[in-house]
C-alpha cells in the first residue's frame, strides 16, 4: 500500500508538468539547447514508474530443465521426471520477501516449451505428469502466493519453443498467442510480461519470425498494467547478465528511427514497440549530451540489469556451495539498483519444489544487511543550507514527489552539511524525482577535514537511485556539489549511511 501511495504521488506530480511525454521527437532544426531540454522532459509511463520504485525484482527459474540438470532443454525430455513432491510457492514468496523483494517472475514455458501450467493448447505441459497426478499448476501456486504476500506477479514465456511442431510457421504465432491469452486471464493481476530473444531452430529445423507486435497488444489490452520487458516496449536489458549495469546509465535514450511521422505518432499514445535505438547494448554511456545530437527522437526506455544467485540459472545439486554471499548480493545491490536500474535476481528452485537452504538464508542475512544499513540516514541530523535552492528539507523526508530545485535558470548548486559532533559514513545516497524527467549529469561531494575540503566521491548520472561506496570518512562538514543539469535539478533523497559489515 505504501509503494501504491508513493507511485500516485509520483503521478500527480508528472501530471502537473502537462506537455511531458515517455516519446519525443528531435527535427533537423532543433540546436543542442532545445535537444537538452527536450531530453529533460521525458518522462517514465506510470507502469514504468511503477516498475522502477519496485527496485528489486525475483526471477524464478523452474522447470524440466530442474529435474534434467540442464540448462537449455531441446523439448524431447522425458516430462515424467517432473515431479516436485514437497512444492511450495509460499516458502518462495516468503526468502524473497525476507529479502526486501517486491516481485516475482516465474518461467512458465522454457525454450524446452514444457509449460508449468496445464495449457490445452498442448500435452507437452504439468498435465501429463506426475505432479498433483496431472492436477497441478505452478503458474497458479506462485500467482497464489504473489498475492497472499502482497508481491508483484509476473510471468515469463519464451517465444522459442524447441518442441512445438508448428514453430517456424505462422500457426506458431497464433499457438503462442493463444498460451499467452491463457497466462493473462487465468491468474489474476499480472504486474510484468517477460520476453527473451533466443531465436533458435525448432524441432522441424525452422526458425520462427516473431509477431511482437501482436503479442504487446494482447498484453495492453488482458494487462495493460503490466511492464513488457526486456525484449519489449518498456524496459531494456541492461546487456550484461553479471549484476553490473553502467556507471553511466540515462532512461532517456537517443532515437535512430528515420521516419519523424512515425515518432510524432508514437508521441501521442503510449510506446508499443521496440524503439529504434541509436549505439548498441555494449556501449557504455548510451545517453549522454553526446549521444544526442544525432537522434531523431528520445524515448524513456529504462534498464533492467539480471544476474542468478547461482553460477546458473537452472537449479544444480553443485552449485549448493556457490550462492552469493550476502555481501556479493549487496555489491550486486550498489551496482544494478544503485546505477539507475532494477535488480531482477535469479533464485531457482530445487527438485523438491523449494528454495534451497542456503540461498533462503543468504537471501535473509542481505535483507537484514540492507534494513540494518540504510534504516539510520546520519545525513538526517545535519544542520543544511545550499548556496542555491529550495525545499530544502525535502531532502531527508522520504518522498519521492518533493524534492530540492534551484530557482530560476539554475542548474548547479552547493549543499553544505554540518553537524555538532563527527560523524562516519562510508555511502552516498541520491535520488531524482524521474516522475518529472532525468537530470542531473554530474556531481560530486567533499568532506572537511579541518583544514581543506578532500573530495570522497563523485559520478555522473543519478536517475532514480545513485549509490556509491567509498573509504569510511569522519568529519563534521560536508559538501555537495551539483556541477551539471539538464534542467534545474529534482533532487528528491539525499543520505549518508555507514554499511553494516556484519551480516
Amino acid at each position: 500500500m505504501k509503494r501504491t501511495l508513493i507511485v500516485l504521488s509520483l503521478l500527480l506530480t508528472a501530471h502537473a508538468y502537462g506537455q511531458q511525454k515517455s516519446i519525443v521527437s528531435i527535427s533537423k532544426a532543433d540546436n543542442q539547447s532545445t535537444i537538452i531540454a527536450k531530453a529533460a522532459n521525458v518522462v517514465p509511463s506510470p507502469r514504468q514508474l511503477r516498475w522502477q520504485t519496485l527496485e528489486l525484482t525475483a526471477f524464478f527459474h523452474f522447470g524440466i530443465n530442474t529435474f534434467t540438470d540442464r540448462e537449455w532443454g531441446d523439448g524431447k525430455e522425458d516430462i515424467s521426471k517432473f515431479n516436485p513432491e514437497l512444492l511450495d510457492a509460499e516458502q518462495w514468496v516468503k526468502a524473497i520477501k525476507a529479502a526486501g523483494f517486491k516481485q516475482a517472475i516465474i518461467t512458465a514455458k522454457h525454450h524446452d516449451g514444457f509449460c508449468l501450467w496445464p495449457s490445452k493448447f498442448t500435452e507437452h505441459s504439468i498435465k501429463n505428469t506426475a505432479y498433483k497426478n496431472g492436477k497441478g499448476d505452478v503458474v497458479k501456486e506462485v500467482a497464489d502466493a504473489c498475492r497472499k504476500y502482497n508481491i508483484g506477479f509476473g510471468v515469463y514465456l519464451s517465444p522459442w519453443d524447441r518442441n512445438n511442431p508448428s514453430y517456424g510457421s505462422d500457426a506458431y504465432n497464433t499457438y503462442f498467442v493463444n498460451q499467452l491469452t491463457e497466462l493473462l486471464t487465468q491468474y489474476g493481476k499480472v504486474d510484468e510480461v517477460w520476453f527473451d530473444g533466443a531465436n533458435g531452430e525448432g524441432p522441424n529445423g525452422k526458425k520462427q519470425v516473431y509477431d511482437f507486435n501482436t503479442w504487446y497488444t494482447l498484453i495492453r489490452k488482458l494487462q495493460p498494467q503490466a511492464v513488457i520487458a526486456v525484449q519489449g516496449p518498456d524496459v531494456r536489458w541492461v546487456g550484461t547478465e553479471t549484476g553490473v549495469g553502467r556507471e553511466t546509465e540515462w532512461s532517456v535514450l537517443p532515437m535512430a528511427e528515420q521516419s519523424q511521422e512515425k515518432i510524432a505518432a508514437l508521441s501521442q499514445k503510449e510506446v508499443n514497440v521496440i524503439p529504434t535505438l541509436s549505439g548498441s547494448y555494449k556501449d557504455q554511456d548510451r545517453g549522454s549530451r553526446s549521444k544526442l545530437i544525432n537522434a531523431t527522437g528520445l524515448v524513456w526506455y529504462p534498464a533492467e540489469t539480471d544476474v542468478s544467485i547461482r553460477p546458473g540459472w537452472f537449479y544444480h545439486t553443485n552449485e549448493d556451495a556457490k550462492v552469493k554471499t550476502p555481501k556479493k548480493l549487496m555489491d550486486i545491490y550498489f551496482t544494478s539498483v544503485g546505477r539507475n536500474g532494477v535488480l531482477l535476481l535469479n533464485i531457482p528452485p530445487n527438485t523438491k519444489g523449494l528454495i534451497a537452504d542456503s540461498d533462503v538464508k543468504n537471501l535473509a542475512a542481505f535483507g537484514q544487511k540492507m534494513r540494518s544499513t540504510f534504516s539510520n540516514n546520519i545525513a538526517k541530523t545535519a544542520t543544511v543550507s545550499a548556496t542555491s535552492g529550495k525545499n530544502i528539507k525535502t531532502l531527508f523526508d522520504g518522498k519521492l514527489n518533493t524534492y530540492f530545485t534551484t530557482p530560476g535558470k539554475d542548474t548547479t548548486t552547493t549543499i553544505e552539511l554540518n553537524w555538532a559532533k563527527a560523524v562516519t559514513f562510508n555511502v552516498l545516497s541520491l535520488q531524482e524525482n524521474i516522475a518529472i524527467g532525468q537530470r542531473i549529469e554530474k556531481f560530486e561531494a567533499e568532506y572537511f577535514d579541518g583544514k581543506e575540503w578532500i573530495n570522497f566521491t563523485s559520478a555522473s548520472t543519478v536517475g532514480y537511485k545513485r549509490l556509491l561506496k567509498f573509504n569510511e570518512v569522519t568529519t563534521k562538514k560536508v559538501r555537495f556539489k551539483i556541477l551539471s543539469s539538464r534542467l534545474n535539478p529534482s533532487l528528491a533523497e539525499f543520505g549518508l549511511y555507514l554499511l553494516d559489515e556484519k551480516y
